[in-house]
C-alpha cells in the first residue's frame, strides 16, 4: 500500500468522524440521552476494505471521474457501499436507481 493511499484511507476515516461530530441527529438524540441524567461515550467503528481493480477499469474509472462535474457521482454504489452507508445512517440520493444498476452488472 503506498504513502498516498494511506493517506487517502485516513481523509476518509476524518471525513465520516467529521460527519458524525456535525450531526445534528446525533447531537439531538445524545442531549435527549443527557436530560436523563446519563454520559454519552460514542465510538464507532468503521471497516474500510479496499479491492484492487485491474488497470483497464481503474483508467476507465479515473476517466470517468475526470469527466464528472464537481460534486457528482462519478459511479454507483454497490449493495455493499449501501449497505456500509446505511449502517452509518447516511442516506444516498438515487439511492434505489444506484441499487438497481449495481444489481444488473
Amino acid at each position: 500500500m503506498t504513502s498516498r493511499l494511506r493517506e487517502l484511507i485516513q481523509q476518509l476515516g476524518e471525513a465520516i468522524h467529521e460527519s458524525v461530530i456535525e450531526s445534528e441527529q446525533i447531537a439531538g438524540v445524545v442531549q435527549d440521552i443527557r436530560k436523563y441524567g446519563f454520559d454519552v461515550l460514542l465510538m464507532l467503528e468503521a471497516t474500510i476494505g479496499l479491492n484492487e481493480v485491474p488497470a483497464k477499469q481503474a483508467k476507465e474509472a479515473g476517466d470517468d471521474a475526470a469527466g464528472a462535474e464537481p460534486g457528482g457521482e462519478a459511479a454507483s454504489f454497490t449493495q455493499n457501499d449501501l449497505h456500509f452507508l446505511h449502517s452509518l445512517r447516511i442516506s444516498v440520493e438515487g439511492e434505489a436507481e444506484n441499487a438497481a444498476e449495481s444489481d444488473t452488472e
